[in-house]
């Protein structure tokens, strides 16, 4: 994903010095200490808010989230919700190995039903969250999916995400070779499908759902895309020059009239 992440910048010839990584807690938040480029390693699940604070204090930059499936489809769901609403112009891709990592080998939002891990030595009770047909039904402009398997096309999903204005989601399969010998690579590779050999229409809301449902393959590539009205360009207070250039405060002559009219 790093690898992925970083052919896709270049070949965006993003600056440095424009493009902020963030991530929150997990193996795959440690992401932007191995980018040449700005970086904030935030709090659990939290990394939405902070990037969504940067994008609009300063929304000439480039914003990406990098996060886990724990991370971003638990604690952080709440956040996650709202930000597809939002449609702030910012890339979130989430790395999911469908289980929690870093806490070596608990059942996370993405696991399936039955799975047996630490936290569910029975098998996991719960159905898996779909992050696509959330994300799709709850209103962001671009849903891709990738395989870490499949470099040059994560690459190229990246790619496309991050070019794209409003909010991107891509999830990312990314196997634990650690503490999930469920869901491996070699789990994986039969039943990932692209896009672009189904003859999909990204644009077809109904048709991203029915793949973002599927059962009998994984669908990997881009999903959904729409454009939408992102929030900067609705929002009146953002309006010309960013925030961060604004000067913030009262004129001598706003002050004095202030002073006069509650003297």
């Amino acid at each position: 994903v790093l690898n992925a992440l970083q052919n896709a910048c270049a070949a965006l010839s993003l600056e440095r010095r424009n493009l902020v990584i963030v991530s929150g807690i997990g193996c795959s938040s440690d992401l932007p200490h191995f980018m040449s480029a700005y970086g904030i390693h935030t709090l659990h699940g939290r990394a939405l808010p902070v990037a969504q604070g940067i994008k609009l204090a300063n929304k000439d930059l480039t914003v990406v989230v990098t996060g886990g499936d724990g991370d971003g489809y638990g604690i952080g769901a709440g956040h996650f919700l709202h930000a597809l609403r939002r449609n702030l112009d910012l890339t979130y891709i989430v790395m999911d190995n469908r289980i929690y990592g870093l806490t070596t080998g608990q059942a996370s939002p993405t696991s399936d039903r039955g799975h047996k891990t630490k936290s569910t030595p029975s098998g996991n009770p719960e159905c898996a969250l779909n992050p696509l047909a959330l994300a799709v039904v709850g209103g962001a402009t671009f849903v891709g999916r990738g395989f870490s398997g499949e470099p040059v096309h994560l690459a190229d999903v990246l790619k496309r995400a991050i070019a794209h204005k409003g909010f991107s989601l891509v999830d990312v399969f990314s196997p634990c070779v650690t503490w999930n010998k469920v869901n491996t690579y070699e789990w994986f590779r039969p039943r990932v499908v692209k896009m672009e050999t189904e003859g999909h229409n990204p644009a077809d809301r109904e048709a991203a759902i029915r793949q973002a449902l599927r059962e009998d393959k994984l669908p990997i590539g881009v999903i959904y895309e729409i454009d939408e009205p992102t929030f900067t360009e609705e929002e009146p207070s953002l309006q010309g020059e960013p925030l961060v250039k604004s000067k913030i405060g009262l004129t001598d002559e706003e002050w004095k009239g202030l002073m006069e009219e509650f003297s």
